[in-house]
């Protein structure tokens, strides 16, 4: 009897994450091919040009850049670090780039207005300008600038040789490491593939984002890119699903009452609990920012307040992978700046906008969620997105490999 119980409600907990995987397919997909075109017509080299101050105008640069430049944590984490090793201010780049990145991208709100509605989206795009602004005067007022240079330090004498196309460390002394001779210097690649892909990069970068818009060779960069977004964040989309399902089948409503129960309904103390513990859940799921809306919307339908949802979703960023990434890269004292700071913003920033929606009459009922997709037009939109995916995997693969070398493929080490 007792495991005929445990298979219905893991039957319930997969059907639910099924159903949250339906519902988003379409706007995953839409995400991922606007992200992937916006960053063939953004370089990186550009980017770091003007992000080495640290006022207002390379703060909203920051804050731009990388909403357009969407990437899964890890992604974000690293080219970030590249920014900062290339001069971009601590403002501009840990501040503004690395959480812009993450938790300001058109991905997150296309699943957050799906799964949540539109007040959760406003607010997400409001909450993270509120901990981006918190951020960055953190780091120009609280942590002195001695100990942003020894993190910069640590990253140059610290951080080996990396395939600049997918950021992987690689052994030059390998024979399986491919080269290129650039004006810089040799670059090194950990296969073939992203040595083609580094070499189109720099060529519709030389060519100017007009010309990539206008070429058969710029839109294919563009799936490609696409595609790269799949590729680093499907794991934690499908888990972010199946936790969120199995969690919403086998956790009774009572544990999280509970839960987030510290506090009459309401009160300060109750607001500011749910933040803190939304911090906490987040860190703790090891998910990225995108992964994280379905397991939003069971805390949601579970008591959390409207702030704790935001400063779940924004933890995304300090999850225990991420912080080793911030020792291995700045060292230990910068990796828990990073963390406390993060951390702290969240929960204020979640606090701050769960009062403003309040007095704005923004906050929908407790534990009403989504219904503010097109009715009835997931299957067709599905089926379109499904030909745009399939299409940009031919464009992207496919094709490429039907072409001879060009002369840009340089020899192989």
């Amino acid at each position: 009897m007792v495991s005929l119980m445990v298979g219905e409600t893991l039957l319930d907990g997969l059907r639910l994450a099924g159903e949250m995987g339906w519902e988003t397919w379409w706007a995953l997909v839409l995400g991922f091919t606007i992200a992937g075109a916006v960053e063939t017509f953004v370089s990186e080299e550009k980017m770091s040009a003007v992000l080495g101050g640290d006022g207002l105008r390379e703060l909203g640069l920051g804050t731009v850049f990388g909403a357009a430049s969407s990437s899964c944590s890890f992604g974000a984490v690293a080219t970030t670090k590249s920014l900062f090793k290339k001069g971009a201010s601590p403002v501009a780049s840990l501040a503004a780039f690395q959480f812009a990145s993450t938790n300001l991208v058109i991905e997150l709100g296309l699943v957050m207005w799906i799964l949540l509605g539109w007040q959760f989206v406003l607010a997400d795009y409001v909450a993270g300008l509120v901990l981006i602004a918190l951020l960055a005067v953190t780091f120009t007022y609280l942590v002195p600038d001695g100990w942003f240079e020894a993190a910069r330090e640590h990253l140059r004498t610290s951080d080996g040789v990396r395939d600049p196309s997918c950021g992987m460390e690689v052994d030059p002394t390998s024979a399986d490491v491919c080269t290129l001779e650039t004006d810089g210097g040799t670059e090194y690649f950990c296969s073939e593939s992203c040595k083609r892909a580094y070499v189109e990069q720099q060529r519709q970068d030389a060519a100017g984002w007009r010309e990539r818009l206008l070429t058969r060779d710029g839109w294919r960069l563009a799936s490609k890119n696409a595609l790269g977004e799949w590729g680093m964040l499907w794991k934690d989309i499908l888990a972010g699903f199946l936790i969120a399902g199995l969690i919403g089948a086998f956790v009774p409503r009572a544990w999280w009452t509970r839960l987030f129960g510290l506090g009459a309904e309401g009160t300060l103390t109750w607001v500011v609990a749910s933040a803190v513990i939304g911090v906490v859940i987040g860190v703790v799921t090891f998910v990225c920012s995108v992964g994280n809306v379905p397991f939003a919307v069971i805390l949601w339908n579970n008591g959390i307040a409207f702030g704790g949802v935001m400063s779940f979703i924004f933890a995304d960023l300090i999850v225990p992978t991420i912080d080793d990434a911030y020792r291995r890269y700045y060292g230990l004292r910068m990796a828990v700046v990073l963390f406390v700071s993060i951390f702290v913003t969240a929960v204020v920033s979640g606090v701050v906008i769960h009062y403003a929606w309040s007095g704005l009459g923004l906050v929908p009922p407790q534990g009403r969620a989504g219904g503010t997709a097109p009715s009835g037009y997931t299957v067709y939109l599905n089926a379109a997105f499904t030909l745009v995916l399939l299409g940009q995997i031919y464009v992207g693969y496919w094709a490429t490999n039907d072409e001879p070398a060009t002369d840009h493929d340089m020899h192989t080490g």
